[in-house]
């Protein structure tokens, strides 16, 4: 049984990715796991295109890219809807 729900933020390090990135932070609870992953590093650019991630920053919650990362931007809601910041049941 899973006990922590995967949060990635990739990252460009631009202040757009800090936002965000601070953003995630705040709205986490015990039961998210949240890393950074440094789109400069090859490995983590390959991923997040096998991932169709095509715009910065991004959000993948436990494998999935976030809806809210499709185009509208990132907001706090969509967040919440997709399970940060709410433990596991």
């Amino acid at each position: 049984m899973k006990t922590k729900r995967s949060i990635e933020i990739f990252s460009a390090g631009c202040p757009a990715c800090t936002e965000t990135v601070e953003l995630v932070h705040r709205l986490a609870c015990p039961s998210c796991e949240v890393t950074v992953a440094d789109m400069h590093q090859s490995d983590v650019a390959s991923r997040a295109k096998a991932l169709g991630i095509r715009s910065l920053p991004a959000i993948v919650i436990d494998g999935q890219v976030a809806d809210c990362c499709a185009g509208t931007g990132i907001d706090a809601g969509s967040l919440r809807s997709s399970g940060v910041g709410q433990p596991l049941p």
